[in-house]
């Protein structure tokens, strides 16, 4: 039997007869599947599951909540594998659709004020104190049917080394792997000695797009994961996502208000856990980036790289005020996360339609086809591909070996006998019509590659002559043009350089 026909089962035992709509709803990170279920006024949402201790956890999980008050989703009935679920359809808006809403009509008014997220702000103020309610709930409600170990100096370094695995190494960032490895045991240590000061139900990926909100209230999705744990780890997840983009004294303000929260349950100070959020938001942030680098650098969804801008974005905050500076290695690194033009703050759109008021960026690469296509981290997929092995290579003599496709004796030879220039131009023909359209629609991002043997002569020479006519051609576009085997790159046209 199909996952549809299960759930039908599951909506006719609740509702006595078989739905007549069944429509599949957009997915995130997860391997869960959504669908939503009517038939005449009655809808609920039904869930295939990714795995049986997941579906377990969030079964006995929401019975438990629901038994003390908490907003969680109202659950009618469950599969006897326990992988298909039917709940309470809490309907299309989340506390994050809610906060890009308010951030698009801010308008004129002052960064940090009262009114700068308008009725957002009172929606956020409340899932901060529900989850401190949820965070408060005695131990006993809850602990039996968490699935998942206690926070621990083991679990850090498994999401440290997720970051490392998934996002360093992807990325292509050099670092001493020993070194690094020494600040992330000082970050397990310095963590852990700030958890034990106010911890209950950690709820693990508390975030906007988690807090559903139905009839002017906040509820609460998404929760299996949640285990024993440092309380002020979900209010940083919360507040500094990366694409709520929360002002910085926002998220001031919004964390003292959960504090307070959370004191009014607990006999915790509110000190203690405002002074050990910023190591907590240093660690949510790496966590976030290793995330975003399985999904966005290695499985190549969009939704994850455009969001990488925003969390290193966030990094280069934590820089700048001091959070690193007892780890050497992890700053050195950190340093090259931010700097790397790959993104770029105004790479936060694509090429897809959605109109950007960034100008457009072109990346123009030369590369070596031996070690495969260059990277493409926009999220449109990339470009322009040209293969300039057919012609002359200069790379074949011996007083050219040595030599790029940059330096004066090159450019001669292949002026001369290696027709790169008719080859350069006929690929700007190609080229010119897609740039013009970008620019008039408004998107971000086009990349063009130019290929050869090495990456050295050819391809270096191609790369250099298009570049520089299309910063002569389209000076309202960015060009960047990077030789990926000579790792040297520079900019043409940058309205951020003075």
């Amino acid at each position: 039997m199909n996952s549809v026909k299960i759930l039908s089962e599951l909506f006719r035992k609740k509702y006595g007869r078989l739905p007549e709509d069944i429509n599949r709803l957009a997915g995130a990170g997860s391997g869960r599947i959504y669908y939503r279920l009517r038939s005449g006024e009655d809808s609920c949402i039904g869930v295939e599951g990714e795995n049986e201790r997941d579906c377990r956890a969030f079964v006995c999980l929401t019975k438990a909540f629901r038994g003390v008050g908490i907003g969680v989703p109202e659950l009618y009935e469950v599969s006897e594998d326990g992988l298909y679920y039917i709940q309470e359809d809490l309907g299309d808006k989340s506390l994050f659709s809610l906060i890009k809403e308010e951030t698009k009509t801010c308008g004129e008014r002052k960064e940090g004020s009262e009114e700068y997220y308008g009725g957002v702000r009172d929606l956020v103020k409340e899932a901060l104190h529900e989850l401190a309610r949820m965070q408060c709930t005695p131990t006993e409600v809850w602990e039996d049917f968490v699935e998942y170990r206690p926070f621990s100096h083991r679990q850090i370094l498994w999401d440290l080394n997720y970051f490392k695995y998934e996002y360093l190494k992807p990325a292509g960032i050099d670092f001493d792997e020993e070194r690094l490895e020494d600040d992330f045991e000082k970050m397990a240590d310095r963590l852990l000695s700030i958890s034990n000061k106010a911890e209950g139900f950690m709820y693990r990926d508390f975030q906007s797009r988690n807090v559903m909100v139905k009839d002017g209230k906040c509820r609460f999705i998404d929760y299996q994961g949640g285990r024993q744990g440092p309380a002020v780890y979900d209010a940083i997840s919360f507040l500094w996502q990366a694409r709520a983009g929360f002002t910085k004294e926002f998220r001031n303000d919004m964390l003292e208000s959960y504090a307070r929260s959370y004191c009014g349950f607990s006999n915790v100070d509110i000190k203690e856990i405002i002074e050990g959020s910023g190591p907590f938001v240093l660690f949510r942030t790496l966590q976030v980036l290793g995330a975003y680098g399985l999904r966005g650098l290695v499985e190549r969804k969009a939704h994850f790289i455009e969001s990488i801008p925003a969390a290193l974005a966030n990094l280069k905050d934590l820089i700048d005020d001091g959070e690193l500076a007892d780890y050497p290695e992890l700053t050195g690194v950190a340093r090259k996360l931010v700097e790397d033009p790959r993104f770029a703050k105004d790479k936060d759109k694509t090429g897809d339609g959605e109109k950007n008021e960034s100008p457009l960026t072109i990346e123009v690469w030369s590369f070596s086809y031996k070690k495969g296509y260059p990277e493409n981290f926009t999220g449109n997929g990339g470009g322009f591909m040209f293969d300039c092995r057919g012609m002359h290579n200069p790379g074949r003599y011996p007083e050219y070996k040595t030599l790029t496709g940059m330096d004066r004796p090159v450019i001669e030879f292949l002026k001369e006998k290696g027709e790169t220039d008719i080859f350069s131009d006929r690929a700007l023909e190609l080229i010119r019509p897609t740039v013009e359209r970008y620019i008039k629609r408004g998107f971000s991002n086009l990349q063009i590659g130019f290929g050869c043997t090495g990456g050295q002569h050819r391809s270096v020479y191609c790369a250099e002559r298009v570049s520089q006519k299309l910063a002569e051609e389209f000076p309202e576009a960015k060009i960047v043009v990077c030789h990926r085997e000579q790792g040297k790159t520079k900019t043409y046209n940058d309205r951020n350089k003075k």
